[in-house]
């Protein structure tokens, strides 16, 4: 199983106000109960219990890769897609400079979907800290996936060429 999945901004928004309502409402509740001089411990616990909770939501907000199926879960419902719906994948770039990791995907309501799998920043460096690290095994394990299932994937000369170089991810075989 290989874990992947990007979180819109709307989503990341909502978490956000749910963790802030939440630290609130503890500090609050806190300090209706022991009083105005318990106001640190009130936002100490509130931080507490809004970093679990946001753990929570992030953890439960994803796609999934497994040898049988791609699930993709938001916080409400969870979907299975075989993988017979997988056109191709493509590595490009994305939204404001970000490199996309996507999977085309046929039938279903819409005629072409997309999914995507991962959005990085463009490697320009060797791994350097834990982020770069976790995404590129994410890379990696997406790519091998990919690879054993037979799909097709399209990748940008200049990102290859940076995946071959900096992080020593060597581009797809023909």
């Amino acid at each position: 199983m290989v874990r992947a999945g990007v979180v819109p901004g709307r989503r990341v928004a909502a978490y956000a106000v749910a963790g802030l309502a939440v630290a609130g409402g503890v500090c609050a509740a806190t300090v209706g109960v022991f009083g105005v001089n318990r106001v640190f411990t009130g936002l100490f616990f509130g931080a507490g219990i809004a970093i679990a909770l946001l753990f929570a939501l992030f953890g439960r907000d994803g796609i999934e890769l497994t040898e049988e199926t791609i699930v993709r879960r938001t916080l409400w419902r969870s979907s299975a897609l075989g993988w017979e719906r997988v056109v191709a994948g493509r590595f490009t770039l994305g939204e404001k400079g970000r490199w996309t990791l996507a999977l085309d995907l046929n039938g279903g309501e819409e005629p072409h979907q997309e999914l995507v799998l991962l959005s990085i920043p463009p490697v320009v460096r060797p791994i350097g800290n834990a982020y770069d690290m976790r995404k590129r095994e994410q890379v990696d394990e997406i790519r091998t996936m990919l690879r054993h299932k037979r799909i097709p994937v399209t990748i940008l000369p200049d990102i290859a060429q940076a995946l071959q170089s900096h992080w020593k991810i060597a581009p797809p075989a023909r």
